[in-house]
């Protein structure tokens, strides 16, 4: 198959960069889910921009860079923060609902803003902006979306990008996708840890692939948690936004006594990275699992209309957040690390770009500001568009036989360009894996580390990857790969951290050097292929 532009996810960055890329060829979308499903979807708190009269752009990169902890890109937050205006402006003429008041746009504050900046529709912000995105895609004869598609590999001869390898997952084929310049959209690795509140496909295929293509990853020890989801045994956890805290929703611990003004002076509103922390010292104290946030002091109108969403979630599992305390503890939430990009989306692999989390542009250093991600998605999605598209002005598509294309461990035919491979392992075994990896990335790559359980971590990771060697070519066997390659890559970045900065803490190194230095990996060629 050939295309212009190949859009590897289908989030805000992706749908984004295909409206800009549509004005300058044919498009082609893929993702493994049936939908548009997304971690964008589910964001729910909001979109912070400067559009309130006492709010600047300067205070706004200066919250950035406070939260970042000392390791963002300055450059690239300035361009966030200059580029969102225009950006979300146009979101609202495409037709985004943001919430209003006679008129005035409603803005939220939320942790670590020094400004009410949080435009918001509801508690459902993600969701809506992807509908109008999604919405506004469809619309072009340009765009074209296929679901159930799993990315294997990039296609890379010679540090160039000419496409990529997928699976179909109803027919088990596998073949190649040809373009002009490439784009991965996939979104974080939350699936690693075992409490999360990414969706089911959030499980590292992207950062895995483009390590596996020999580009430069960053930081990837970098995990934020958000300090509030949902707890309750058998429960999936799901997220209570940040905004019910800017509401004044306060946290309490087991004995029902607010706990965060002895941790930071912001309390409730501190850093995430900071609240996490708080949290599990303070849940350690008890004998619960889980602390409590206590939003019955707020208005119940105001709740019920400013987070239905909460609301009803939350009501569902028999908690009325209206009369009764909400059981929260953290879980991983948001990748800060990831592929290395420019500004414009470029990788270190020419014809290879990404956007939105999957991407490192430095804009969130050590700890992403809060509703920073859906703002990172749309600017970075818009400005990749716009640099693949003069990228593939001087390109022509590349033909190169499948077993010249550089893929992992995969023996192909030279005549028919068939794909073999070893035999499956069953469901219960990858399940089983996937649940020892989940487990071990919580309890010793999580909120707190040490180089002791770090070393185990990767020896564990090690030992579970050679259970599932030469594994098969289906969905479930490959994500698992790669969320054991991507745990690895975390591991190994965090063992050589050897500090305390923002999302990363070593108890055993509980301070920050001062230094602003990178963690970068890349590929060997003497590299296996996991």
């Amino acid at each position: 198959m050939k295309t212009d532009f190949l859009i590897i996810g289908s989030g805000i960055a992706g749908l984004r960069a295909a409206i800009e890329l549509s004005k300058h060829g044919k498009v082609l979308i893929v993702s493994k889910d049936k939908s548009f499903e997304s971690s964008s979807s589910y964001a729910q708190g909001g979109i912070a921009v400067v559009i309130a009269d006492d709010d600047s752009t300067q205070q706004h990169v200066d919250d950035t860079l406070n939260a970042g902890a000392g390791l963002c890109n300055k450059k690239a937050v300035e361009v966030l923060v200059k580029d969102g205006p225009s950006q979300v402006q146009q979101l609202i003429t495409w037709g985004v609902r943001f919430d209003r008041d006679n008129g005035e746009f409603l803005v939220g504050l939320e942790g670590a803003h020094s400004r009410r900046r949080i435009l918001h529709f509801k508690d459902s912000t993600g969701s809506e902006i992807v509908r109008i995105l999604r919405k506004k895609a469809l619309e072009s004869r340009n765009i074209k979306k296929l679901s159930k598609q799993f990315v294997i590999d990039l296609v890379i001869r010679e540090n160039i990008c000419t496409g990529a390898i997928m699976l179909d997952e109803d027919s088990g084929k596998v073949y190649r996708i040809s373009a002009k310049a490439v784009i991965i959209t996939t979104g974080g690795a939350g699936q690693l840890y075992h409490r999360t509140t990414n969706p089911s496909g959030a499980t590292g295929d992207g950062i895995a692939a483009a390590y596996r293509a020999g580009a430069v990853l960053s930081d990837m020890e970098f995990v934020q948690f958000h300090p509030t989801t949902f707890a309750l045994p058998g429960v999936s956890s799901f997220l209570i936004t940040e905004a019910l805290r800017g509401e004044g929703a306060i946290l309490r611990n087991s004995e029902k006594k607010r706990f965060m003004q002895n941790y930071h002076s912001l309390a409730e509103l501190a850093p995430r990275d900071e609240l996490s922390r708080a949290i599990i010292k303070e849940i350690k104290k008890s004998s619960t699992d889980h602390v409590l946030l206590d939003a019955t002091h707020i208005n119940p109108s105001l709740l019920k209309e400013r987070f239905p969403a909460t609301y009803n979630s939350c009501l569902r599992h028999n908690v009325d957040i209206t009369k009764e305390m909400i059981p929260v503890s953290p879980a991983a939430h948001f990748m800060i690390g990831g592929i290395k990009t420019d500004t414009w989306g470029r990788t270190t692999i020419d014809g290879f770009f990404a956007a939105g989390e999957v991407a490192f542009t430095g804009v969130h250093g050590a700890n992403r500001l809060a509703s920073n991600s859906l703002l990172e998605g749309l600017v970075f999605g818009a400005r990749t568009g716009i640099a693949m598209a003069e990228y593939a002005g001087s390109v022509n598509i590349i033909d190169i036989p499948l077993h010249k294309a550089g893929l992992r461990g995969i023996k192909v035919n030279n005549k028919s360009e068939r794909v073999s491979h070893s035999t499956s392992h069953s469901t219960s075994k990858i399940n089983s894996i996937r649940e020892n990896l989940k487990k071990v990335m919580w309890n010793n790559a999580g909120i707190i580390r040490t180089g002791a359980s770090l070393e185990e971590a990767g020896k564990i990771i090690d030992m579970l990857t050679q259970e599932i060697s030469n594994h098969g070519l289906t969905r479930k066997e490959l994500e698992l790969a790669n969320m054991l390659h991507a745990g690895g890559l975390i591991v190994s970045s965090a063992i050589k951290r050897q500090e305390s900065v923002g999302a990363h803490y070593r108890e055993d190194f509980p301070e920050w050097s001062g230094k602003k230095r990178h963690i970068r990996i890349q590929k060997s060629k003497m590299s296996p292929p996991y």
